[in-house]
């Protein structure tokens, strides 16, 4: 699954562009390598964002293509959560 989507669908970001913008601007990595909006993620993988002097780090638990609200949290495990 794209990046840009699963973050859409996790709903860790609300649309789509903004999570396209986000990766573009290089404030996303993926396994500690700079990721694009296109990176194909799977299972397992360690996603950080940067949020402006916020730093999201999530671990990919399930890749699923639409979700309903209250199962978009368990696509995800927040491994750490920090401003910097």
């Amino acid at each position: 699954m794209r990046l840009d989507k699963f973050l859409k669908v996790s709903r860790i970001i609300k649309r789509r562009t903004i999570a396209k913008e986000i990766a573009d601007n290089g404030r996303i990595e993926v396994n500690n390598s700079l990721a694009k909006a296109s990176t194909n993620l799977e299972e397992g993988d360690i996603v950080s964002i940067q949020f402006g002097n916020k730093l999201l780090v999530v671990k990919v638990l399930e890749l699923n293509s639409s979700t309903k609200k209250e199962d978009a949290q368990n696509m995800f495990e927040i491994i750490e959560e920090k401003r910097i």
